[in-house]
């Protein structure tokens, strides 16, 4: 870190708390309702009013999340890095006001301005980044961690539209798209575009001579796209400490071609900023024909790969190419097997970017991912066809395959010549289209495995 970034982050952790009172809210709330804003009639149901006090309680989040940031950068433990493709928050804004012990000078510093803290509460739309029990779980999980102090960092991945909004029309469900960004986005959220993150997708593996003599491989000519990271602040009970959510924003590295624009191909001229933001539109595309099941694991790798990205940029700023104990400092929770592609990803990113042998990353990587298995169902354990991750992601089923290999020799140390149990515990489902078998890959690549009760992980073992 440079010294005038040292010394900007310094006054930042130092500056004085900024005031928790009736007057200070409405000081600040008025401010951004004025200024930020620009607006000047108040009214209950007005998105503005409600932005406004959202931003009032932002910056006193932000606040305590530098400093819960800098202690955790500064202490010697681990910290947890929680990957999830679902997070049913909730709204936020009731949430935050009763953690910051709030609620009281909200409610006066709004009736003095003639507004009902419980109307401004309803205009909040929830956040559409989740669905059902997973990510209940997922968010649950978060805002414990964060009363408990515990070093938490949660990954996900920023829709633009969550699962639908229901009503009844003529004694019919009706469903339509869940826009829930609709109002100029999310106002809880902290764009980090200088965190931005290269995802790659398709193209091929070549051979290649290293410097050292050995020979590795490299993923070429791929279709790439960026990761663009917006940071949530979830706070814990009364403590001060506010950990982070991060979720990622699918965008092409090219708004669009200027040639075939020019040319009256207008559709084709964004083709590349669509497909890419398509990755981040729909939670849970549907994924009943091939394109849907597609869109799932590039949404799963995209998450996979932009996070471990970003907490391997946070080693390497501080310990650069040296890995000796970055296990020690990080682990990476599997919430189900959606994000068990990070396992795979890991060992891609350790060996094909970080320079480390196959050895080395293995024990890295055996070190530092965990699953949390959600259902036993067959149907709900997901895996993907070898052809399609050859098409999709190739360098990634090479690693996946050697892997296998790996494990699959010492099953055969343990039980010779029982062939049977091989094909039972391999990672690839043989047959007709030979797939990959996500959740084995899980177990496979972790240091930890549990179910979400103490009978679920008996029944996972057996």
């Amino acid at each position: 870190m440079s010294t005038d970034a040292t010394a900007i982050k310094t006054i930042l952790l130092t500056a004085p708390p900024l005031p928790m009172d009736a007057d200070s809210i409405v000081k600040d709330f008025t401010h951004y309702f004025g200024h930020t804003l620009g607006r000047r009639v108040m009214t209950n149901d007005s998105p503005f009013v409600y932005r406004a006090l959202v931003l009032t309680l932002r910056d006193r989040l932000v606040e305590r999340l530098n400093q819960t940031s800098a202690a955790v950068e500064a202490r010697q433990g681990r910290e947890a890095c929680y990957l999830s493709l679902e997070y049913l928050m909730g709204r936020l804004l009731h949430n935050a006001v009763i953690n910051l012990g709030l609620e009281e000078a909200c409610t006066t510093a709004l009736r003095r301005l003639g507004l009902s803290f419980a109307d401004v509460l309803e205009v909040e739309y929830d956040a559409g980044l989740g669905n059902g029990g997973l990510g209940r779980l997922a968010a649950c999980f978060l805002d414990s961690c964060a009363t408990l102090r515990l070093p938490v960092i949660g990954y996900g991945i920023r829709y633009r539209y969550g699962m639908f909004r229901q009503s009844i029309e003529h004694g019919r469900q009706v469903e339509e798209p869940d826009n829930w960004l609709q109002d100029d986005g999310f106002p809880w959220e902290i764009g980090r575009p200088e965190l931005t993150q290269r995802i790659k997708f398709g193209g091929r593996v070549a051979d290649d001579d290293a410097a050292d003599g050995k020979r590795r491989q490299r993923w070429v000519e791929t279709h790439d796209v960026l990761a663009v990271p917006f940071d949530v602040p979830v706070p814990g009970y009364q403590n001060d400490c506010v950990n982070t959510l991060r979720l990622w924003r699918a965008k092409a590295t090219d708004a669009f071609d200027l040639d075939e624009f020019n040319a009256g191909s207008y559709a084709d001229s964004v083709a590349a900023k669509t497909a890419a933001e398509n990755i981040t539109m729909v939670l849970y595309p549907n994924a009943a024909n091939e394109n849907g099941q597609e869109l799932r694991l590039r949404q799963q790798y995209f998450l996979a790969s932009a996070s471990l990205q970003d907490c391997l940029r946070r080693w390497t700023e501080r310990n650069g190419s040296d890995f000796n104990g970055f296990a020690q400092k990080f682990c990476f929770q599997l919430n189900d097997t959606h994000p068990a592609i990070a396992v795979a990803e890991l060992m891609r990113l350790l060996i094909d970017e970080h320079g480390l042998d196959w050895a080395q990353a293995w024990t890295i990587t055996r070190a530092t991912m965990a699953y949390t298995n959600h259902t036993l169902l067959p149907e709900a354990l997901e895996s993907w066809p070898v052809s399609m991750l050859d098409r999709l992601l190739p360098r990634l089923l090479k690693i996946i395959l050697e892997i296998n290999a790996d494990f699959l020799a010492e099953v055969e140390r343990r039980w010779p010549g029982d062939d049977q149990r091989r094909r039972a515990m391999s990672l690839i489902e043989e047959g007709h289209e030979p797939r990959v078998r996500m959740a084995y890959l899980a177990i496979v690549g972790s240091f930890s495995v549990n179910g979400v009760a103490e009978l679920h992980s008996r029944l996972l073992r057996q």
